[in-house]
């Protein structure tokens, strides 16, 4: 599916498929983390179970409002102690499977939201 967002000073999820996503026109299929402030960097690579408070740690320095958890082609919840330093920095976390994080965080970040799509491909 092609996106169509509106403009934003950080990347945009221009399209989306089965284990890739395209950042600005780029094809990416490794997971990654990326703002709507400009920051971008390849995520965990293992499975959703795999998943660990560590991995989450990048984020708490980009000064977010809210993190995308996309957990994968289902809805899959994450467990509270991987998001705790998130919270205790009063970070807001929503997890949906990551084609809806996709849509949703261009929607956010069109807003002006500081906003963290963390996609797991």
């Amino acid at each position: 599916m092609k996106l169509q967002p509106d403009s934003t000073q950080g990347a945009t999820l221009t399209g989306y498929g089965e284990g890739w996503v395209s950042v600005n026109g780029e094809k990416v299929v490794t997971s990654l983390l990326i703002s709507s402030m400009g920051h971008r960097m390849q995520w965990h690579n293992g499975s959703f179970e795999e998943l660990s408070e560590a991995q989450f740690a990048p984020i708490l320095g980009w000064g977010v409002e809210l993190v995308l958890l996309g957990s994968g082609t289902r809805l899959r919840f994450p467990k509270p102690q991987w998001l705790a330093q998130l919270y205790a920095r009063r970070i807001g976390v929503e997890t949906m499977d990551t084609q809806a994080a996709c849509r949703t965080y261009n929607f956010l970040a069109g807003e002006g939201r500081k906003v963290v799509a963390a996609l797991i491909l």
